[in-house]
């Protein structure tokens, strides 16, 4: 446990949440900013700085948690699809070092959420890349 992190002391019910799911590896609760109605954070009970950290098995069964889990909130809430996402580090937007996964429920396209990938394949050197990953 870090003593400064937030979602340890929810975790340990120091502070309350609106907890959604829980179990002896897990736990999953309201995100407080509802980037949309029933934006979830599913969390380890263990502190890991992030996804980059996490332990395999850890990974595994809160990722089974958390497609069960967006499929509750699809249907419960009556969203269109939803994201479910990670972020590593605050260049990727990581604000919480605490690893989470959020689940965002989708209602129409244009919510104020963007999320877009842009098309660079005529200016890199896939090759390049390749090598440098391989070596």
């Amino acid at each position: 446990m870090d003593q400064n992190c937030i979602f340890c002391k929810i975790a340990n019910k120091e502070i309350p949440g609106k907890v959604v799911y829980e179990d002896d590896v897990c736990m999953a609760f309201l995100d407080l900013s509802q980037v949309t109605d029933g934006h979830t954070l599913v969390i380890p009970k263990k502190h890991y700085a992030s996804i980059l950290e996490v332990d395999d098995d850890v990974l595994m069964h809160m990722s089974v948690v958390a497609k069960n889990l967006a499929n509750k909130i699809v249907k419960k809430m009556g969203a269109k699809g939803c994201n479910i996402l990670s972020n590593a580090n605050e260049v990727a937007g990581q604000t919480v070092h605490h690893f989470h996964i959020h689940i965002i429920p989708r209602y129409e396209e244009n919510e104020g959420i963007k999320i877009h990938f842009t098309d660079r394949s005529q200016n890199v050197d896939l090759e390049a890349i390749y090598k440098k990953i391989m070596d």
